[in-house]
């Protein structure tokens, strides 16, 4: 009997999201702290040999598209090589990635090369200095001219913007106005509370206010068509070439329709952002165990997936949470 990753909720988990490591050349605020992040060491990474294996067992279970993730992935030296393999798995239907932008135009020719059209880059001002602020980086045109490339070249390009309310509301108006001009879609998230530290307050800018404040502003926006397992409620300015959307990523309205599944560079398996690495294919794989025993950690850890996130987080003890940039988030 073939067999499928199907929760006991009835949704297929196709989508999975790979983090290929927990560094970044970035320290944005709400991700990881200035100082001190405690990176994993080159041998407790899944090599990129284990990563292929584990992928194809995945696709062999049903997965049909794969999200690179990190940290940054192209911080990890050989990510190209790497996803040119992916790319020759003949049952993955799509390959996608997430960047905070350091990715240079020969490498987008690469990505190009490899069928991969769709990225979503982390950026959360498009103002210089509260760009600085949130990443403690001076990068802020090294993105835009990453963003401008990939639009040129035709790639899907995704905005993520986290919203707090401290730190660059003001961006989300030139954010919509990006859209007019171009055919990009941004995306403005709450706040979550996985940042490296034990500090986090619930944000007062959730979707329903994001919502509000943007309809202040631009009182004919539209509603477009959600695409099937969207996290965002999308939007677009009548006669603009763009959208937008709103990720309710702390509120949680989206889990109904989750049809994700998570490995960290360390081979931590979630099936939930929220909740509690459910097993670790590293070491079992390392361990001598054979496809057969990882592929029933796999088809284990999604029979016990919880409803929502709220039931996820209840798993999880009370401590500091998690850097993003380690959970592959």
């Amino acid at each position: 009997m073939e067999q499928k990753l199907i929760d006991k909720y009835g949704r297929a988990l196709d989508y999975l999201r790979l983090s290929v490591t927990d560094r970044c050349n970035f320290r944005c605020y709400y991700c990881m702290p200035e100082e001190g992040m405690n990176f994993v060491q080159r041998n407790d990474l899944l090599s990129y040999e284990e990563l292929d294996y584990l992928t194809r067992i995945f696709v062999d279970l049903g997965v049909k598209k794969i999200r690179i993730t990190g940290g940054e992935p192209f911080v990890r030296k050989g990510i190209l090589d790497f996803i040119e393999l992916l790319s020759k798995n003949q049952g993955l239907k799509e390959i996608t990635l997430t960047s905070n932008g350091s990715i240079t135009k020969a490498q987008i020719n690469q990505l190009a090369k490899f069928g991969v059209k769709k990225v979503n880059i982390s950026l959360d001002s498009l103002d210089p200095k509260r760009f600085f602020e949130i990443t403690r980086r001076d990068k802020f045109q090294e993105v835009m001219n990453c963003i401008l490339t990939l639009i040129s070249q035709d790639f899907n390009v995704k905005l993520n913007c986290v919203i707090d309310g401290k730190k660059n509301i003001e961006d989300i108006v030139p954010f919509i106005n990006l859209t007019k001009d171009h055919a990009l879609s941004v995306r403005f998230l709450e706040e979550m509370p996985f940042n490296g530290t034990d500090k986090f307050d619930i944000p007062e800018w959730n979707y329903k206010a994001l919502y509000n404040y943007i309809e202040a502003h631009f009182p004919g926006i539209q509603k477009i068509t959600d695409g099937s397992n969207s996290t965002s409620v999308n939007y677009q300015i009548p006669g603009f070439k763009g959208s937008f959307g709103i990720i309710p990523a702390f509120s949680r309205t989206f889990c109904g329709t989750c049809n994700r599944i998570r490995l960290s560079a360390t081979g931590e398996l979630r099936t939930c952002l929220y909740g509690p690495p459910v097993t670790n294919l590293r070491d079992i794989l390392r361990s001598g165990c054979g496809e057969d025993q990882l592929k029933a950690s796999i088809l284990e850890a999604v029979a016990n997936k919880a409803k929502d996130g709220f039931e996820a987080e209840n798993q999880v003890s009370d401590q500091a949470k998690n850097s993003m940039s380690f959970l592959g988030g």
